[in-house]
């Protein structure tokens, strides 16, 4: 049963990215501008602009050059850029350009996860232990006012804070490519403390919420009953039974970090994939686009297939159809 349940969520996995992969090509298709305009500038003639789109395989009919994209995606080969993105040019290999901005991100994300996992998990237990007490209430009330607050407005406050106050950190991280040691974690500090912010009251609350539930279960009630104290009711009897609810939540936040920091690394001019992804849409670099936001839906997918798992995994009930 274990094996039909995986098999399935995988199934619903592909099935889910390649609805996905329609809707991204014909909303990216959708979108306004001429690549071919953009290229050639204000003072292309109509003779110019029709030889490019024929080159830019853009006369062909949309389903068509779906499927040759498609084709070409699932062989690995993500394309060239059409209109250039930042440093890139016409005709540069879109995986070129992605690589050094996925390196970003997936390490921005990584010191994020190393820092707010923990602490979340911890504070969260925290405030189950003692639930009522002065500290859940300070746990609480911060958690509920930081989600309550806009991204933006999350990091703005750190950089007046941390940059214009005290002038501790600066307030574009800056990256040439060459930083090592405490440079490297300088330049990463306001935009990983915005995001840490962030992601650490989501996950706090919902096991603190999550852990609680299952305090009023007939088993848990049955051991307080026995006088189990309460600290060795959710290390050993709650906290398994909790596994599933909480990685779900650690999952959908990691997808986020990857593909939803876009105001994040604007504010903080951060040269992540989601920045990537913004300029290829605001030079109607298609391809690019196309390619960027499959690797955030992939991402998105393969986090929530292994949360289901370790759902499957951690409560048996899940195994068996009812």
């Amino acid at each position: 049963m274990l094996f039909q349940a995986v098999f399935r969520r995988v199934l619903i996995g592909i099935v889910t990215l390649l609805v996905v992969s329609i809707i991204i090509f014909i909303g990216t298709s959708l979108l306004p501008g001429d690549v071919a305009e953009i290229i050639l500038g204000q003072m292309a003639t109509p003779e110019s602009l029709a030889a490019l789109r024929i080159k830019l395989g853009m006369d062909h009919p949309p389903h068509i050059r779906y499927l040759m994209w498609l084709g070409d995606l699932l062989t690995g080969d993500l394309g060239m850029s059409k209109a250039g993105s930042g440093a890139g040019t016409i005709g540069t290999e879109i995986s070129v350009m992605i690589a050094p901005r996925l390196m970003n991100t997936l390490r921005l994300s990584g010191m994020v996860a190393i820092i707010s996992i923990p602490m979340a998990m911890m504070l969260g237990l925290l405030a189950s232990m003692y639930p009522g007490s002065r500290i859940d209430r300070i746990i609480t009330f911060s958690t509920l006012s930081i989600i309550s607050v806009p991204d933006f407005l999350v990091a703005m406050i750190l950089v007046m804070i941390f940059a214009v106050q005290l002038g501790w950190l600066p307030s574009i991280a800056y990256m040439s490519g060459n930083e090592t040691g405490w440079q490297l974690i300088r330049a990463l500090l306001m935009p990983t403390l915005t995001l840490v912010t962030i992601v650490s009251a989501q996950i706090i609350r919902m096991t603190r919420a999550t852990i609680l539930n299952i305090m009023s279960s007939p088993y848990i009630e049955m051991a307080i009953l026995k006088g189990v104290p309460r600290k060795r009711i959710i290390l050993r009897h709650s906290l398994l039974n909790t596994i599933g609810p909480i990685v779900n939540v650690i999952a959908l936040n990691m997808a986020w970090l990857i593909g939803g920091v876009v105001i994040v690394e604007t504010v903080f001019a951060y040269p992540g994939l989601a920045k990537l992804m913004i300029d290829g849409v605001q030079t109607r670099d298609l391809p690019l686009v196309q390619a960027c936001a499959m690797i955030f839906c992939a991402t998105y997918v393969v986090l929530i297939l292994i949360a289901d798992m370790a759902s499957i995994i951690s409560n048996p009930r899940l195994r068996h159809p009812k």
